[in-house]
């Protein structure tokens, strides 16, 4: 199934990934008018930030999941937040992917959101292709943003392509290993037969011309030549040049994908790692996303196809329950345009309609009892009371409480004294989030106010009795997350350390596996 690539782009807010992620789409064929991201016009949104407050905002707030061919090779896109607040979102998209492209703004270089991601990839040793971006503007000089990436990430670059010029004096991308020069504004592509071909001179001008050789002979000297063994293993990153708004160098990107980027790698799962070649059908639920079309209620679980091959109307079991789920109509996306899925093969994303049933770290599987793992939940850094306006809405409020943490937008806790939920959130702007969603899907107007707590630690222990007699000492101080799952919450750090410190069978844990087992 080496016709599959899974991969994720990674980057900092307005590094200019959603720009990206339109001209690969464009450029794969999946839409004709690529929406620039900040134009006028509903019709012209970009096409993966579909929700509301990511329209008004002009950054991505959920993933989107999108599939694209070209020349045979189907693309499996997620599309990731870029906002700090939402990395949770984020990892959870990371374990669902075989590869990542990270975006770098040739101007700004490696900020803190791009580091922050890159250290998730490694976690997974998720292999990276970067591809520096918006060229055509002043910036860092390629040496700079390479020495960067190799001394940040601490990983080996190898530029597959050198610019020829950057900012106003760019004049076109030179191909370091197929010896072809790409210049900007449509003007064909030429075939060299090397740097010191005399046909560059009449290509670039002189200066630029003499500039390339160069600096591209520097680069090929200086830098690891490209490995694909260590690029799949995470150790090195191959390096391309582009403009995403210019539409320049993205062919050369997808190409780098179709021939390098892994197909679908083997999954971690207990009891056993599960191999994408077995016949057997098995996924797991990386994300659940509520009320995708406002025309209609309805939920849908994104399943990450690890094995086998699937088909529509198969019967298959959630692990945690046991019970038997007929997916009849499973569906593939286009950011908020989906179709029918009638099959599907290891690396796939597909869609499934469910009313809560399906939860993220479910896994599905033909029978078998394995659970895949390494999909967690975070201890949140803001916790909130939460307030409701007309108290006739509490329903409402559950519900929408319930599906919001369902889809890991907030994490609900229900302290053991009094009635009032906390909402516990990673940044701000998930508030906000919550808030602007509460009364645009559900009609509740809701706020928040301080809570008298300041972090919250899951509670585990061996002896169920010492966990018992804690919980029952501190019930002030304890509430339940939505599994039920016991939690510690502190008045601030010094207290979480005094209480954990005071009891050394209680483990006090940041984060918690979502997967059920």
């Amino acid at each position: 199934m080496s016709d599959r690539r899974t991969f994720a782009i990674i980057s900092h807010p307005d590094a200019g990934k959603t720009t990206l992620t339109e001209k690969l789409l464009l450029s794969g064929g999946a839409i004709h008018l690529a929406g620039e991201v900040k134009a006028r016009g509903q019709n012209r949104r970009a096409r993966s930030d579909w929700m509301k407050i990511e329209q008004q905002r002009g950054i991505s707030v959920t993933s989107s999941v999108m599939t694209f061919e070209k020349d045979g090779i189907t693309f499996n896109l997620l599309d990731t937040p870029g906002h700090e607040d939402f990395s949770e979102d984020t990892y959870r998209t990371l374990t669902a992917v075989d590869s990542a492209v990270m975006v770098i703004d040739a101007a700004r270089g490696i900020e803190a959101q791009t580091l922050k991601l890159f250290e998730v990839c490694r976690l997974r040793d998720v292999p990276i292709i970067t591809f520096i971006n918006k060229i055509d503007r002043e910036g860092l000089s390629p040496f700079d943003l390479l020495d960067e990436v190799a001394s940040k990430l601490a990983l080996d670059v190898c530029p597959m392509m050198w610019p020829a010029g950057m900012g106003g004096e760019f004049e076109g991308l030179y191909d370091l290993y197929a010896n072809r020069l790409i210049r900007p504004d449509g003007a064909a592509t030429e075939q060299l037969t090397g740097l010191d071909d005399p046909k560059l001179d009449k290509l670039l001008t002189p200066g630029r011309a003499r500039q390339l050789r160069e600096e591209a002979e520097l680069a090929v000297g200086g830098y690891a030549p490209f490995d694909g063994a260590m690029y799949r293993a995470g150790n090195l990153t191959p390096v391309y040049f582009g403009s995403a708004l210019r539409e320049f160098g993205v062919e050369q990107l997808i190409a780098a994908l179709a021939a390098h980027a892994p197909p679908p790698r083997p999954q971690p799962a207990s009891p056993r790692n599960i191999d994408p070649n077995e016949p057997a059908v098995t996924g797991f639920v990386f994300k659940v996303q509520a009320n995708m079309d406002p025309q209609h209620r309805d939920r849908v679980a994104f399943l990450r196809l690890v094995s086998g091959r699937f088909k529509r109307g198969m019967k298959l079991k959630q692990v945690h329950t046991g019970k038997v789920i007929a997916v009849h109509s499973p569906i593939f996306f286009f950011a908020q345009s989906r179709e029918l899925a009638d099959e599907a093969f290891p690396g796939d994303i597909i869609g499934i309609p469910n009313h809560g049933s399906l939860r993220v770290g479910d896994t599905l599987t033909e029978g078998e009892a394995i659970t895949f793992t390494g999909i967690p939940n975070f201890a949140p850094e803001i916790l909130r009371r939460v307030k409701l306006g007309d108290p006739t809405k509490t329903k409402q409020l559950r519900n929408a409480l319930n599906d919001m943490a369902e889809e890991g937008v907030t994490q609900v806790f229900r302290p053991m004294i009094g009635s009032q939920w906390i909402v516990g959130v990673v940044g701000q702007l998930q508030l906000d989030v919550l808030i602007s969603r509460m009364q645009a899907e559900y009609k509740v107007d809701a706020g928040f106010e301080p809570s008298p707590w300041e972090t919250a630690r899951w509670l585990a222990s061996d002896d169920p009795a010492k966990l018992a007699a804690f919980i029952d000492d501190h019930k002030s101080m304890v509430g339940e997350d939505r599994d039920g799952a016991p939690v510690y919450l502190a008045r601030d750090s010094w207290e979480l350390n005094y209480t954990s410190q005071r009891n050394p069978d209680l483990r006090f844990t940041a984060t918690r596996e979502r997967a059920h087992s």
